[in-house]
Parts: C-alpha cells; sequence; structure tokens
C-alpha cells in the first residue's frame, strides 16, 4: 500500500508548532524567568515570538533574565527568516544536496509561487538580513549607547533590531517605544527595518539584482509603490485622527507628532510596536488601523495579514469590473484569472478566521468588543498591537489568540488545503446558468 505524504503545509505547521513548544521549554527554565511563570504565559510568549507578533502577557524586559530575552531573540530570528532557511544553509555548508521536499517546504514558507531558485533566495536572504540587522544596530546605538552604556547599549540596539526587522515588536522596556518617541535616531532606524522587512524576502533580492523600475517583476513594482502609498496615506490619516487627542499625539511638540504618526503609520501593518499610548487613540484610528492590519505587508515577508499583493489585485479585480472590462491589467501585465480566485480565496477565509475568533474572544471575555476585535485581528495578522488589554486575557482570551497568532503564522490558504480533498480535473463541464447578485 502506498504511503500517504503529507502536504508541505501540514509539514510546515509542525515545525512551527514543534519550535513554538520547544521556546516554551525553554523560557519555563529557571534560568529564563525572573519570577514564577505560568505554563500559559511561557507558550503566549514562545508563540508570539516565534509567529513574529508580539504581542506579550508579561512584560518582556523585567520577567525575563538575559538567557529568556536571548531565548525570545532567537525564536523571532527564527519565526521571522524560517526554521527551514536556516536548515537549508547547514545542508549547504555540508555539502549535501537539497531535495524536492526541502524545497517545497521552502516554497511554502517563502510564500513563492515557484520552486526553482529558492536555494539561492535563502542564502541572499540570510547574508542579508544579517547585514542589514548589524548596520541599523549599530546606527540605533549611537542613541542607546551613551544611555544605557556600551555593552547594554549594543545589545538593546541589536535586540530590536532584530525584532524590527523580523517585523516582531517585541520591546525591552514597559511602554515599548513611548519613551524614544522623540528621537529622530530610533524613528528612521526602527521605522527603516519595518518596511524592509515587511517587502518581503523576493523583493529585495530583486532590489538588489536590478536598480532599474522597468526591470523590476511585477510583485516588486506592486510591493515598493503600494508599500509606500499606504504608508503616507497612514501617516496623514493617523496624524489627522490623533492630533487633538491629548493621551496620544495631542500634547507633542509639532515635529514629535509628525515623527509619532510616521512610526504608528508604518508599525501598524507589520511590526506592533507603539510610540504612543495603545489605549487612548479613538475609536477612528482603531478601526483604521485594524484594516491596515488585516491587510498586512508583502509575501514572502515575515508579516501576516492577508498581504498587500492580495489587497492590491482584489482592488485591481473590482475596479475592472466597475469598467466593464475583461482583463485585469497591472503595469502593463496581466493578471492571470486564476490568481483572482486565490486572492479572493485568501481574503474570504482570512475574514472568516478574524470573525471566527472576534466571536470566540467576545463569549471568552467580559470586555469591550471594539479593544478585543482589535486583538483578534492584530493575532491573526500577527503584528502584535494592543489596546493594552492582553495582559488582562483568561486563560481561554490567551488560547484563542494563540490559535489566531499560529493561523495567522501558517497562513490561512495553507491550512485549508491541508483539509480540503484535492480533487480530479474533470473533463467535462456542467450547463452554466446566472445568479441574480448584488
Amino acid at each position: 500500500m502506498k504511503k500517504k505524504q503529507l502536504e508541505p503545509a501540514a509539514v510546515l505547521l509542525i515545525i512551527y508548532l514543534s519550535a513554538i513548544l520547544i521556546g516554551t521549554l525553554l523560557l519555563k527554565l529557571p534560568v529564563s524567568e525572573n519570577g514564577p511563570l505560568s505554563w500559559t504565559d511561557a507558550l503566549f510568549t514562545a508563540t508570539s515570538a516565534f509567529t513574529v507578533t508580539g504581542l506579550a502577557v508579561v512584560d518582556t524586559g523585567s520577567e525575563f533574565t538575559l538567557f529568556g530575552e536571548i531565548v525570545i531573540m532567537l525564536l523571532i530570528q527564527l519565526g521571522g527568516l524560517g526554521i527551514m532557511s536556516f536548515s537549508v544553509i547547514v545542508f549547504v555548508l555540508l555539502g549535501k544536496r537539497v531535495g524536492m521536499k526541502q524545497r517545497l517546504i521552502l516554497q511554502q514558507a517563502l510564500g513563492q509561487l515557484h520552486v526553482g531558485g529558492v536555494v539561492k533566495l535563502v542564502r541572499n536572504l540570510l547574508l542579508f538580513s544579517i547585514a542589514i540587522e548589524l548596520i541599523v544596530a549599530c546606527f540605533l546605538a549611537i542613541d542607546w549607547v551613551p544611555q544605557y552604556g556600551f555593552a547594554k547599549g549594543m545589545y538593546y540596539s541589536f535586540f530590536h533590531a532584530v525584532s524590527a526587522f523580523n517585523n516582531a515588536g517585541f520591546g525591552l522596556w514597559p511602554d515599548n517605544m513611548m519613551q524614544h518617541a522623540d528621537s529622530f535616531i530610533v524613528t528612521i532606524g526602527i521605522t527603516s527595518l519595518i518596511i524592509l522587512g515587511g517587502l518581503g524576502f523576493t523583493v529585495l533580492v530583486d532590489l538588489f539584482e536590478h536598480r532599474s523600475f522597468r526591470k523590476w517583476t511585477l510583485h516588486t513594482k506592486i510591493m515598493v509603490t503600494a508599500t509606500a502609498g499606504l504608508n503616507v496615506l497612514a501617516f496623514i490619516m493617523f496624524y489627522l485622527l490623533e492630533y487633538q487627542n491629548p493621551g496620544t499625539i495631542g500634547n507633542m511638540p509639532f515635529i514629535d507628532q509628525l515623527q509619532a504618526s510616521w512610526f504608528q503609520a508604518v508599525t501598524t501593518r507589520t511590526a506592533g510596536f507603539n510610540s504612543i499610548d495603545m489605549g487612548a487613540i479613538n475609536s477612528q484610528t482603531a478601526f483604521f488601523m485594524m484594516m491596515l492590519m488585516f491587510i498586512g505587508a508583502g509575501s514572502g515577508s515575515a508579516a501576516g495579514g492577508i498581504k498587500l499583493t492580495t489587497f492590491i489585485v482584489m482592488a485591481a479585480a473590482m475596479l475592472t469590473y466597475i469598467q466593464g472590462k475583461k482583463d485585469i491589467h497591472l503595469f502593463r501585465r496581466t493578471i492571470k484569472p486564476e490568481y483572482v480566485m486565490r486572492v479572493l480565496s485568501i481574503t474570504m477565509i482570512a475574514f472568516f478566521v478574524v470573525i471566527t475568533g472576534t466571536f470566540l474572544i467576545n463569549v471568552a471575555e467580559d470586555l469591550p468588543f471594539l479593544p478585543l476585535m482589535f486583538e483578534s485581528v492584530s493575532a491573526f495578522a500577527t503584528v502584535g498591537l494592543s489596546m493594552n488589554l492582553t495582559p488582562t486575557l483568561s486563560g481561554a482570551g490567551k488560547g484563542i489568540l494563540i490559535v489566531l497568532m499560529i493561523l495567522g503564522k501558517v497562513g490561512p490558504l495553507s491550512v485549508a488545503y491541508m483539509f480540503a480533498k484535492r480533487s480530479q480535473e474533470t473533463h467535462f463541464k456542467y450547463p452554466s446558468e446566472d445568479v441574480l447578485t448584488g
């Protein structure tokens, strides 16, 4: 009898769950914690770190020892760049051949459309990631070494560089980045890493190899232009919605208001750092931020959400239908109809996951609806922003968020593939009939 092979997505999920379990055990070691840490909080922290979410049930800087913080940083790096990526590099260094099964898993983990070139992509990805993290860590050290001393300042710089590039949002201060809201160096350094990490690994390689806009792939063109446009829109909207709010940026000097608005605009779709009090934002701002989190960043990046390219293709399909055209065109390229079906599937599955998660967490927690929905969207999109609610959740609420973070990391479409029965292509068609819509 022929042995049934697991889907690459199923293998990936098993690897992720194993890494989270190992991370949980390491965080529960006496050498990792300064005080008693429950198994639930250890599991939540390990999940949040590995899925590069950034939601925190305890204060990372005070509850964990240096060893515990390093465990969290390694989980972030492994989760952001991928366990399979590191495994492939080890295989290459040992002179072993990377088989098709490993390449398929890599393709799934990195969100690539094709198997070809994934090993080269991984090699370039690791080299670039480590280099850019070190460079920006040295830039952040300009601000933090004079404040905290050389050893602590460099450690803080590298920890937050890793957290920012992998779009994790973990900070070592109780207020995350609020005390550095007026720092130009921190604002530029952290947001630059977030943008680079959120573009996606394929885009970074394409930008490095091709300096001309005309030579970029369609995916790169969409990501670069849409990221720039959405960041500017988010910056303007956040400022307009919050500039009169004394609880966030209302009492800041004008320059600091602009800095905080830019910081929050960039971090909302992907990373989860905060330089303002998230519990004090207006309800309109919270709703706008949920939309940004749901969209997310780039395919093949560490970020979650439905992905920016998914949103752009879906918007282009809508405009094409409204204009009465047949083919979808972006940057003088035609989008295939099967890709429209794919983005529609991703969006609908993500929508139902978020709605289900929001419903369940509202059943489990006797708390206001808006902050709970904000929490659910943030967990699924692996963003990590919270309206100061995460530490107050019950065990059931934390469990729901853990599931949402894992689903967001693996990807809802990948999970659906695991459970769906893959039917063989048929050689006949049923008669067509119109359905009333709209």
